[in-house]
């Protein structure tokens, strides 16, 4: 599951937080979800005619399975290339 929410600020900018909720149906129930909390900031802008989204987010692993080694903390990057229907 990956719940979403932006605010979008001035000039392209905007702050998002996307994390990914996982599960793992073969762990114990009080073992099996990975649910990250936190977020980042993002800009939508031009590299010459292409259209980008660029983001950056910092998420801490709120509740982890404590019988995996699991980090702490998540670091997600995206690059995307847009390609916007024109009319």
């Amino acid at each position: 599951m990956q719940p979403f929410i932006n605010y979008n600020l001035a000039k392209g900018w905007y702050i998002t937080s996307s994390p990914i909720i996982t599960s793992n149906w073969k762990l114990p129930s009080d073992e099996r979800w990975l649910v990250p909390f936190g977020g980042g900031v993002g800009r939508v802008f031009k590299i010459g005619k292409q259209s980008v989204n660029a983001q950056v987010q910092n998420l801490y692993n709120a509740i982890h399975p404590d019988t995996l080694p699991f980090p702490q903390w998540q670091l997600r990057m995206d690059f995307i290339l847009l390609f916007p229907k024109e009319k």
